[in-house]
């Protein structure tokens, strides 16, 4: 499995809200339409300052952490070309400039590591 995150921030001067009405509603559509048939799971995660995190900044850096699964690496690359065709960036990009600030997008590829964690007594 790999796995491809993108960290995204808002156009300047949009809500929260707007930002994520728009997203959900309209961008992700795209992006199921040209990930559908290659990805197992597309998935956002839009962040807040969480109050309990007293090393949490004030401002966060982006504000949706975007989480995408593909099966194997010939079936990533699949996608990246589909997504890289001319009709399809135009597409992308063009919703892209209404909703982040396109100079901070910023991709990875994941190696994921999971600890089993043991249950306590305050968890069982």
């Amino acid at each position: 499995m790999i796995k491809v995150v993108t960290l995204l921030t808002r156009k300047p001067g949009m809500s929260r809200e707007a930002f994520i009405e728009h997203y959900e509603t309209h961008h992700r559509k795209i992006g199921e339409k040209y990930l559908s048939g290659f990805a197992v799971k597309y998935q956002r995660r839009y962040l807040t300052v969480a109050d309990a995190a007293n090393h949490a900044p004030t401002e966060l850096p982006f504000d949706v952490l975007m989480e995408i699964w593909f099966p194997d690496q010939p079936t990533m690359e699949a996608a990246m070309a589909l997504i890289a065709s001319e009709s399809a960036q135009e597409e992308i990009v063009a919703d892209e400039e209404r909703l982040f600030d396109r100079d901070l997008i910023r991709s990875y590829t994941v190696e994921e590591y999971e600890s089993e964690m043991p249950a306590t007594e305050l968890g069982t």
